[in-house]
């Protein structure tokens, strides 16, 4: 959240970006990079713009019936006060009248996760005399990344998560050995009793699925539609998780229940190779301190996959940001294939590296980690992820 201490690091960031300002603005959530940074709390129901200007105080702009939301705002901070449009108006274009301001947008919408302002407002700022561009940059250092506790607290998670995931596929396995076969919602409801014991929580159920089901990278086990996981079966789990109050945690395990096909170990070979690309140009390029771009490590891991002969099995990007709020986060994402991600991946952003095979009616793999980048080190959680397919 934007407060005094904060204030100082926003404003040399402007300044280097050569900007005038940062403005935020929402109306009923549709920006919660704006609500974030703001702290806004209580009902919020009309229109806000805060200026964020390169030197001097922050200015909001509030409606009159909604000042409670402004309780943490600093008393020394500008607000002012409207009830009409025209006062609206009027009061926007004193703050950016022949400013070159940042707001959260994304050309072409190249990046939809930054496209949080509607194409009327930004011509209403226009028409009042602002030079608008991408807040990409700012929302990548001021939104999308970690504490020192956030790092602590995913990583915690992490492992908690690799001990889960493990228990449910070794169950699983000795369930189909013994001739009492679970279902994928059996192990899921297994999964999330798990999460309970450990303290952690979700916001959707695992992923668990059987051979073909694991085509559909967003497959969901039904109790109504029960499919018992037998020996000689593909078991793919995906689980995500985190303290409360902490930071996501998001994997992606697969297993074999006896001893896997060919095509079994080619596919997940192809994908764990892709995953591993991707690690790599990371960690050098962190190491060396040269500028990587999300896009770039979605190349390395799709130019693996697409040499071995599944290219067009592909078809998610490699990685989400996972921000200090949001399993899909803000910050930039590993992606060159769904969105147009340029944005640079600075020390204290975080994403998941997942790349996948998705072959209909025949079989679907994914190998998920995550990793953070920290000063001159990429982070990458677990501390021991999967290398070959987990025969149980």
């Amino acid at each position: 959240m934007l407060d005094t201490s904060s204030l100082p690091r926003v404003q040399r960031a402007l300044t280097d970006a050569g900007l005038d300002g940062w403005l935020l603005f929402d109306f009923r959530g549709l920006n919660p990079i704006a609500g974030a940074m703001l702290g806004i709390e209580g009902m919020a129901t009309r229109r806000i713009f805060a200026l964020i200007p390169g030197t001097g105080k922050p200015t909001a702009i509030t409606h009159a019936i909604e000042q409670g939301p402004w309780r943490r705002w600093p008393a020394e901070w500008g607000r002012e006060v409207y009830s009409s449009w025209r006062s609206l108006e009027s009061h926007l274009a004193t703050l950016v009248r022949g400013k070159r301001i940042a707001m959260e947008y994304s050309p072409g919408d190249a990046v939809p996760y930054l496209d949080r302002v509607p194409a009327g407002v930004l011509e209403m700022v226009r028409a009042a005399g602002a030079d608008v561009v991408s807040s990409a940059d700012l929302v990548t250092r001021f939104y999308a990344t970690w504490s020192d506790e956030g790092l602590a607290s995913h990583r915690r998670t992490a492992e908690k998560l690799v001990t889960i995931a493990h228990e449910a596929m070794r169950f699983a396995g000795a369930e189909a050995r013994a001739g009492r076969p679970v279902t994928e919602h059996a192990l899921q409801q297994r999964i999330l009793e798990a999460f309970r014991r450990e303290g952690i929580e979700t916001i959707d159920p695992p992923v668990v699925a059987v051979g073909p089901n694991a085509a559909n990278p967003h497959y969901e086990p039904r109790a109504e539609v029960p499919v018992p996981i037998r020996v000689g079966d593909t078991v793919l789990v995906d689980l995500w998780a985190r303290e409360p109050g902490g930071v996501w945690a998001d994997q992606t395990w697969m297993a074999s229940v006896g001893e896997p096909s060919e095509r079994a170990v080619q596919v997940w070979t192809a994908v764990r190779d892709a995953r591993d690309a991707a690690i790599a140009l990371l960690r050098e390029r962190v190491a060396t301190t040269q500028a990587v771009r999300g896009g770039e490590a979605d190349d390395a891991a799709r130019s693996v996959i697409t040499a071995r002969g599944f290219g067009d099995r592909f078809v998610h990007r490699t990685g989400h940001s996972i921000d200090s709020r949001d399993l899909h986060g803000s910050g930039p994402h590993l992606d060159n294939l769904e969105t147009r991600d340029e944005r640079l991946l600075v020390a204290g952003v975080a994403f998941s590296i997942e790349p996948g095979v998705y072959i209909p009616g025949e079989i679907g793999m994914r190998s998920e980690v995550n990793a953070y980048i920290g000063e001159r080190e990429l982070v990458v959680t677990p501390q021991v992820y999967q290398h070959d397919l987990i025969v149980v």
